[in-house]
């Protein structure tokens, strides 16, 4: 059966006689699935650096677009998925999805092939690999129900942070990828000039290796997930359990700073390093170092989710705001974003890996903080996770956009690296004021201190408001 009568991961012996073996299989299939919807999200962030090698005649704002315009439809994709798993369950909502993703893999595969191919095709097609940005609200939210309250933290952390090896995926195997034929049916090479010299690539198979993942994928997810019957909740209540309250608007801007700072970064990294440090003599290849910083957020995501239960989400947030503003003071007053020299270029990177991991830790914190803070309903909780994952997917295009901006209007991103401080010390003072202080309206203990519920009971009221 497609739906489940019964799910009471709370109970110690269901958990133990059923709940666990069924919880552990759906979070193993969906990260499968998960991996891929990062990498195809990201994909034009690992294009978009070799187009006009190839003859794609894009202007430096116009790259920029491309690599923010998956992060502009993922924010409302995810958004829509909110709902859906409430609605239509695991099994389906997640299986469709992950099929979804060939559609612009495929055209993408074509459309690369030839340099007469317009603008607004790649717009559309970059648009598109948003869809897989947009079913994280479908998966996240899927998991934090199967799993009881006191493995939210690693079960969250271990498939966002699996998840998000998808994006260093697409940036570390396309360098690669691109190198020689998959097969003689996906077209033929294209010349790529790297000043004086030029070599033969299949830039095709940066988009096109996905399609027998995603179809393994998708015939997992129909097989073998179930989803989690009960009571489905009106589009209109979700909307009110989700807007309706302060701290859901707060959770927002404190996943903003961290997934939002992950996956902007990750969508424009690439490009930094291409418009930064690209007309010195020796500039290094962008996709041979921009893979490193999603690397070691992901990292830092999946190791990081025991921490979270243990010690509490909060202060682990706390630490990433903190982390953050340090990072962009580094840039801005090291130098770095208005080199003088190649050799300023380890620098850079060394600092982009300090806000990458930062990051990653505020990433692994919110997902355990979030649930917590909704402890009194499971459900809303489940959807707010969704909710702050939509907002915080509008990071790449946000990201993106005002680095381009900045660079473009001004010849470099430190105007773009003051706006990202002033509202990293905004979402860090909130995140400090209710949530890490002990006298917090929703300190998070952790269960060193006893377990979540007797916190619950005895610190939070039960309106939930």
């Amino acid at each position: 059966m497609p739906w489940l009568s019964r799910w009471e991961p709370e109970d110690s012996r269901f958990w133990r006689t059923e709940g666990s073996r069924r919880a552990w299989l759906t979070l193993a299939v969906t990260t499968f699935s998960l991996v891929a919807s990062f990498a195809t999200w990201f994909v034009f962030s690992a294009v978009v650096v070799r187009l006009p090698g190839i003859g794609f005649r894009f202007d430096t704002r116009q790259l920029f677009w491309l690599a923010a315009m998956p992060g502009l439809s993922a924010g409302i994709l995810r958004a829509i998925h909110t709902f859906l798993v409430p609605i239509y369950g695991t099994r389906v909502t997640v299986t469709v999805a992950t099929l979804l993703k060939l559609i612009p893999m495929l055209w993408l595969g074509l459309a690369i092939q030839d340099p007469a191919t317009p603008y607004w095709h790649f717009l559309t097609m970059a648009f598109l690999c948003g869809m897989g940005g947009g079913d994280f609200s479908s998966f996240m939210p899927s998991t934090s129900m199967f799993f009881p309250k006191r493995l939210q933290g690693t079960a969250m952390g271990i498939q966002a942070g699996v998840g998000n090896f998808g994006v260093s995926l697409t940036q570390f195997v396309t360098p690669w990828i691109i190198g020689f034929p998959l097969l003689a049916a996906c077209g033929s090479p294209q010349s790529l000039v790297k000043g004086a010299e030029s070599q033969a690539v299949w830039l095709q198979n940066a988009a096109l290796w996905y399609v027998p993942y995603l179809v393994l994928a998708g015939i997992l997810c129909a097989v073998s997930l179930r989803s989690i019957g009960g009571k489905r909740p009106s589009v209109g209540e979700m909307l009110r359990n989700m807007t309706d309250n302060k701290h859901a608007w707060f959770c927002v801007i404190t996943y903003v700073m961290t997934f939002g700072s992950f996956s902007g970064f990750s969508a424009a990294f690439p490009l930094m390093i291409k418009s930064i440090y690209g007309g010195f003599e020796g500039a290094p290849d962008p996709l041979k170092y921009a893979f490193l910083g999603p690397l070691v957020g992901s990292t830092a995501r999946v190791v990081g989710g025991p921490l979270a239960d243990r010690f509490g989400g909060s202060v682990w947030t706390q630490l990433s705001g903190v982390g953050l503003i340090g990072g962009c003071l580094a840039l801005i007053f090291g130098g770095y974003l208005q080199p003088t020299s190649i050799d300023q270029f380890s620098g850079f990177l060394w600092v982009m890996l300090w806000i990458f991991l930062m990051a990653g830790i505020g990433n692994f914190a919110t997902f355990r903080q979030y649930p917590i803070i909704f402890a009194f309903s499971p459900r809303q909780g489940a959807q707010l996770l969704g909710w702050t994952g939509a907002m915080a997917a509008f990071g790449p295009f946000v990201f993106s956009t005002l680095i381009g901006e900045s660079i473009s209007r001004t010849g470099s991103a430190i105007p773009f690296f003051w706006g990202a401080l002033a509202f990293y010390a905004v979402a860090s003072s909130i995140n400090y004021w209710y949530y890490t202080r002990r006298a917090g309206e929703r300190y998070d203990f952790g269960t060193w201190r006893g377990t979540w519920w007797d916190q619950a009971k005895a610190t939070w009221p039960k309106d939930g408001k």
